[in-house]
C-alpha cells in the first residue's frame, strides 16, 4: 500500500485513539465521543486507510498460546538490505521489519509457538546469503510497554476514553484449529472486516463469527492494533535501543520507561544486552534530549547501544501460525 502525505487535524486524531482504544469499535459510537456524525467519521476512516497512513489489524496474542517471542537483528551489506527486508516482511511470520543504522542492520520480530519452530526459524527459515554477514536472536522474557498501549496517539480525555474501552478479558482456555486460519489471516488485512466478509472467508455462519470473536477476544488471543507511522503523529525520529542494565535493577528501569510517553515497547531479553525499548521522538533533537537526560538518570543502565530506524518495511499485521488442533466453533 502506497503512503501517501496526509495531515491530521483534531477529528482526525481523536479518531486514531480511539481505534488504539478498540480498534472495532462502532464507528457510530467514535462518532458520539468526537461529537461528530458517524458519515463523518467513516469519511474520515476511509480517507486515511485510502492514503496508507491508517489501518486497523488484527493479531495472534502468543504469549497466551505459551508462544515465545522473538526480536532478530540482522548485519548486511548496504547493497542487499533493501531486498532482504522485503523479503522477511513478506513473510507471514514477520511484523514491525525496519531497516536501522543507516541501512546495514535488519530487525524485525516473530513469534513461534514451539522450541522446535523457533529453531528451525533460526537455522532454516531465515535468508541465507552471503551478504548477510551476521545474525543475532533475542528471546523477548517480558513486556513492560507494548506499542496498543503507546501514548503517542492519545487525544481523548478519559471521559471520552470509557466509552470506547474494549471488552475485558477472562484470559479463558481457548484452542485454536486450521479453522481459525482464514478468520486470522483476513483479520491480519484488515482488523475492522464485517461480520459478513468474515463469514464469506471462513465458511462460517455469521452469528458463528460473531461468538468466534467474541471468546478470541474474551480470551485475550485475539487483539486489534492500530498500524500508523509515527511520523504521521508528529514523531519523526524512532530508534531502539539495546541496554545493557544492573540485573538487581532490571525491572526498576523497565518499569521506569515504560511510564515514558516516547516509549512505545520496553521488552527484556536474552542476549549481550538485558532491556529492549522502542522510542519516538518528534525530532532527533528530541531523541538526543531523551537520551541524555531522560536515559541518563537511570544510574542503572551501564551501556546503551542507539539504532535509528531509517525505514519500515513492516509495522503490524502479521499472521502467526495457529495450534494444530481442532476448536468447536458453535
Amino acid at each position: 500500500m502506497t503512503t501517501h502525505t496526509v495531515t491530521l487535524d483534531d477529528v482526525d486524531e481523536g479518531l486514531v485513539h480511539a481505534l488504539q482504544i478498540d480498534g472495532r469499535a462502532p464507528l457510530r459510537l467514535i462518532g458520539e465521543v468526537l461529537g461528530v456524525s458517524e458519515n463523518t467519521v467513516a469519511r474520515r476512516y476511509r480517507r486515511l486507510r485510502a492514503a496508507g497512513v491508517l489501518r486497523v489489524v488484527g493479531t495472534l496474542n502468543g504469549a497466551r498460546l505459551g508462544y515465545n517471542a522473538w526480536t532478530i537483528r540482522l548485519q548486511c551489506t548496504p547493497d542487499a538490505a533493501t531486498a532482504i527486508a522485503k523479503a522477511l516482511a513478506a513473510r507471514p511470520d514477520t511484523s514491525y521489519v525496519h531497516l536501522l543504522s543507516g541501512g546495514t542492520e535488519i530487525s524485525c520480530s516473530v513469534q513461534t509457538p514451539t522450541a522446535d519452530e523457533s529453531e528451525a526459524l533460526l537455522l532454516h527459515k531465515l535468508p541465507r546469503t552471503s551478504r548477510i554477514t551476521a545474525v543475532s536472536a533475542h528471546l523477548l522474557l517480558s513486556h513492560y510497554a507494548l506499542p496498543n498501549n503507546w501514548a503517542g496517539p492519545a487525544r481523548l480525555t478519559p471521559q471520552q476514553a470509557a466509552p470506547l474501552a474494549p471488552p475485558a478479558t477472562d484470559e479463558s482456555e481457548i484452542r485454536l484449529g486450521p479453522a481459525d486460519r482464514p478468520l486470522f489471516d483476513l483479520l491480519s488485512r484488515d482488523g475492522r472486516a464485517s461480520h459478513t466478509e468474515l463469514a464469506t472467508a471462513t465458511g462460517w455462519s455469521e452469528s458463528t463469527v460473531r461468538r468466534r470473536l467474541t471468546a478470541l477476544r474474551q480470551a485475550g488471543v485475539l487483539t486489534f492494533l492500530v498500524d500508523i507511522p509515527p511520523a504521521v503523529l508528529g514523531f519523526r525520529s524512532e530508534a531502539r535501543l539495546w541496554m545493557s542494565v544492573r540485573p538487581s535493577r532490571l525491572a526498576a528501569v523497565a518499569s521506569a520507561m515504560a511510564d515514558h510517553p516516547e516509549v512505545s515497547l520496553v521488552a527484556q531479553t536474552t542476549g549481550p544486552t538485558n532491556l529492549l525499548a522502542a522510542v519516538n521522538c518528534r525530532s532527533s533533537l528530541d531523541l538526543a534530549r531523551y537520551l541524555t537526560e531522560r536515559i541518563a538518570s537511570l544510574h542503572a543502565i551501564h551501556t546503551i547501544e542507539t539504532a535509528p530506524v531509517i525505514r519500515t518495511v513492516k509495522r503490524a499485521g502479521a499472521l502467526l501460525p495457529v495450534e494444530r488442533r481442532t476448536a468447536s466453533q458453535d
